[in-house]
């Protein structure tokens, strides 16, 4: 009796401390701390991502109080001031889509310092010993918008508007577009009359350049290539002061709701959508991977891929088929609708009714 008595203690004192164990495994999983760092909350794609990147933090059993966000409102300094304050609030992981990938640098160093790993999102972080980095492959970006828009128009004068010469991804857009748009280039098919870079993505820097573009052409304007879907809607806001809106074509990306609503009016003439759920959701699996001490690649289940960034060959996911990211016009609009990008009503409702297509009357 007494051996059983002993027996059963025993067994009490190790279910206690397994149990224990597993209480305190939560509490420790309760106390894992990410930081995300903004590059702007001002755009609506960046206020999608911050919420897709929280949300999925929390799926994961991070407690909401554990995510730390901070927005750069477009300043580079300021993000790497933000960031280090991160580091020094004991953060266990860094989620950061960098303003400048060649200022946030130092932070990653800062960072590993103070034993943080760090995930860059969308735009890599270079010259620096980066941990793992998730994105849209820019250069596919560029290549599907060329693609379409060759179909549209291949030759003329062009306008080209690029992104921000300190975004890498910008640079690799226009290789990417350039990819198919050089032969035509080359041949004296499409003439470019103006081609200047958008600061900072800025869409009234990128009205300055259409502006001084149609000025030069003496608005003898064919397309106006533009890289996202801000500077798109600068460059219909200066067609529209010369009458030319919905009689050049404009190109964009992000699938923005102002955009949506002006590709189905006429005055924008597509977009490229990418499935930014899957990159917010994949940056903030990294990241967590990273802060409970797992790999990557076999937490998440994907392939890994490796990309240089000046420093080193980073671990990478690279999202770049047809699947996850491709032209949206007003043909295809629904397919952001069933994605739960936007909403048909938000698109559709205050939009003249001559413009509904008959799946959103349906709908009515």
């Amino acid at each position: 009796m007494k051996r059983v008595v002993v027996m059963l203690l025993m067994l009490s004192v190790c279910f206690a401390a397994f149990a224990g164990g597993q209480q305190e495994a939560g509490s420790m999983e309760k106390e894992i701390k990410i930081g995300v760092s903004m590059p702007t909350l001002q755009e609506e794609r960046w206020k999608k991502d911050e919420a897709m990147i929280k949300n999925k933090l929390m799926e994961l059993g991070v407690a909401e109080e554990n995510i730390l966000i901070q927005s750069a409102d477009g300043d580079e300094q300021k993000q790497v001031s933000q960031c280090e304050n991160l580091i020094t609030q004991g953060v266990d992981a860094l989620v950061v889509i960098p303003q400048n990938g060649d200022a946030m640098a130092p932070v990653v160093q800062s960072a590993h310092d103070a034993g943080v790993k760090m995930v860059a999102v969308d735009r890599i972080i270079n010259n620096a010993d980066l941990d793992f980095y998730v994105t849209f492959d820019a250069y596919y970006i560029g290549v599907r918008q060329a693609e379409y828009m060759i179909e549209v128009a291949n030759s003329g004068n062009w306008i080209m508007i690029g992104g921000a010469p300190t975004d890498p991804n910008a640079a690799l857009i226009r290789q990417g577009q350039l990819s198919i748009l050089q032969p035509y280039i080359d041949s004296g098919d499409i003439n470019v009359v103006l081609d200047q870079n958008a600061d900072y993505w800025n869409p009234a820097n990128a009205l300055v350049h259409v502006e001084a573009g149609l000025t030069k052409a003496n608005n003898d304007v064919d397309v106006v290539f533009t890289s996202n879907d801000g500077c798109a809607g600068a460059a219909i806001e200066a067609l529209t002061e010369q009458g030319l809106a919905g009689k050049v074509p404009v190109p964009g990306l992000d699938a923005d709701l102002a955009a949506c609503q002006r590709i189905v009016k006429g005055t924008q003439t597509m977009t490229i959508y990418r499935k930014l759920y899957m990159q917010a959701d994949f940056a903030a699996q990294a990241a967590y991977a990273m802060a409970t001490g797992q790999d990557v690649g076999d937490f998440i289940g994907v392939e890994v891929e490796m990309k240089n960034n000046g420093f080193k060959d980073v671990p990478s996911i690279l999202l770049k088929d047809l699947d996850v990211m491709f032209a949206v016009d007003a043909n295809n609009m629904k397919t952001v609708v069933d994605d739960g990008w936007l909403t048909a009503d938000a698109i559709y409702a205050d939009l003249d009714e001559s413009l509904w297509p008959e799946w959103y009357k349906s709908m009515k």
